[in-house]
C-alpha cells in the first residue's frame, strides 16, 4: 500500500534542495543568465547536451529559448546536441560514443557561444569531452551539476552545482534553474507580436 509518508518525503526533500540552492547558488546562476543575454544580444548561440534525463532537460530548455518561455519575442539561437540520431549514431559508431557531442561543437560552435551541460555526475566521458572541445574553440562553457560536480567541475567555466547527491532532485533544479534563467533573458529583450 501507498504511504502517504513516502509522498510527502519527496516535496519534503525537493522543497530542501530548492532552499539549500537558492541560498547558495545565486550568483552562479545570475552569472549563468547574464552570459546568456550577452551572447543571445551579440548574436551568439546556445548549445545544451546531456545524458538520458539531462539530454531531456537539454532538449527542453532549447524549446524555452528558441520557440518562448512566457513571453511573445523573437526567436533565440538554442541547439540541443542530443536530437540528431544520424549525427549521434555516426559519431558513436565511427569515433566513439565519447565523441557524439565534441564532434557536434567542432562543427558547429565558436567564440561568443555557450555549451550547456546537464550533469547529474559530471562524470560522462562525453560530455568531459565537449567540455574540452568548447575550451578549444573558445566557446564558453557552462556546467548544470550535483554530487559535488565531478569532473566537470574543473573542465567548465562555470560550474552550477546543485547541493544534493539525488539524481531526481538535480534533474528537477537544472530545470528550475533553465527556467529561471529563461524568464530573466525573456525580460531583458524587447517584445515583438506573438505571431503563433
Amino acid at each position: 500500500m501507498i504511504q502517504a509518508e513516502h509522498l510527502r518525503a519527496h516535496f519534503t526533500e525537493h522543497s530542501r534542495v530548492v532552499e539549500d540552492t537558492a541560498a547558495g547558488l545565486i550568483d552562479q546562476i545570475e552569472q549563468y543568465a547574464s552570459w546568456v543575454a550577452d551572447t543571445i544580444a551579440s548574436g551568439g548561440r546556445l548549445f545544451l547536451c546531456g545524458n538520458g534525463g539531462g539530454a531531456a532537460g537539454a532538449q527542453h530548455l532549447a524549446a524555452e529559448f528558441v520557440v518562448r518561455f512566457a513571453r511573445a519575442r523573437r526567436a533565440l539561437a538554442a541547439i540541443a546536441l542530443t536530437t540528431d540520431a544520424s549525427v549521434l549514431t555516426a559519431a558513436g559508431n565511427d569515433l566513439g560514443f565519447e565523441h557524439v557531442f565534441a564532434r557536434q561543437v567542432e562543427a558547429l560552435a565558436s567564440a561568443g557561444d555557450i555549451l550547456i551541460l546537464h550533469s547529474t555526475s559530471g562524470d560522462s566521458p562525453n560530455l568531459l569531452v565537449a567540455a574540452d572541445a568548447a575550451r578549444a574553440r573558445d566557446v564558453r562553457s557552462i556546467g548544470l551539476l550535483a554530487r559535488g560536480g565531478g569532473a566537470l567541475l574543473e573542465k567548465v567555466d562555470l560550474p552550477l552545482v546543485v547541493p544534493t547527491d539525488s539524481t531526481a532532485r538535480a534533474q528537477e533544479l537544472h530545470l528550475l534553474i533553465g527556467h529561471i534563467v529563461c524568464d530573466v533573458v525573456e525580460a531583458s529583450l524587447n517584445s515583438i507580436p506573438d505571431t503563433a
